[in-house]
């Protein structure tokens, strides 16, 4: 049996699921990461925890990618995008 590697997640990444909200909504952004990730639907602010191994399965597109944590200085900017999007609850 072949390994996949784990869909390397970043906060603030928007990415489109295959199946809809009962808002109608296809769209989500990336608030917490880590066993369970955090999403945020962007058309009724609902959020959700999912299992990373049920977000991989449901997962359709990344329509927007998160800042990139290379170094502090970006790791202090994810965490600023994070606290953006939750805010605009």
């Amino acid at each position: 049996m072949v390994s996949k590697d784990p869909v390397p997640f970043i906060l603030g990444d928007v990415v489109r699921l295959k199946k809809s909200h009962p808002c109608g909504g296809f769209d989500w952004a990336v608030v917490r990461l880590g066993a369970d990730i955090g999403l945020k639907c962007l058309r009724c602010g609902r959020r959700v925890l999912l299992p990373r191994r049920e977000l991989e399965r449901r997962l359709k597109q990344f329509l927007e990618r998160g800042l990139m944590a290379e170094d502090a200085n970006t790791c202090r900017e994810s965490a600023a995008v994070a606290a953006s999007i939750e805010g605009h609850s």
